[in-house]
């Protein structure tokens, strides 16, 4: 039996819902959706992309963790199924960084991923 944790499409850490809740901040607008999206590209084959968005569109599940809604599209949810987001701050820099069980293979560039 899979447990709730498992089943999520997404989670989000509560420092990367902090970072998101700071860049809306910025934006001027609290009550932006985070759009996270996989795309055609990169070394690997797929590539991850965020942005702000003001209402999700028809085929977008929407999820909410630690105060963040976070949009999904029909296309990408196969491939982030079980996905963290967490922000990450260290000496080789901060950013956010998506934790995806559904990666088997990556490049060195660290931004471009594919799976079975």
């Amino acid at each position: 039996m899979e447990s709730a944790q498992q089943t999520k499409l997404i989670t989000v850490t509560p420092k990367a819902a902090e970072k998101v809740a700071e860049f809306m901040k910025q934006e001027g607008k609290d009550n932006l959706l985070l759009r996270v999206y996989v795309s055609g590209g990169g070394c690997s084959g797929l590539s991850y992309g965020m942005g702000f968005e003001e209402k999700p569109d028809e085929d977008d599940r929407v999820i909410e963790e630690n105060g963040v809604k976070v949009l999904v599209d029909s296309y990408s949810q196969r491939y982030l199924k079980g996905a963290n987001i967490d922000y990450i701050d260290s000496l080789m820099g901060s950013g956010f960084k998506i934790n995806n069980p559904n990666v088997t293979k990556s490049c060195s560039c660290g931004h471009s991923f594919s799976t079975e």
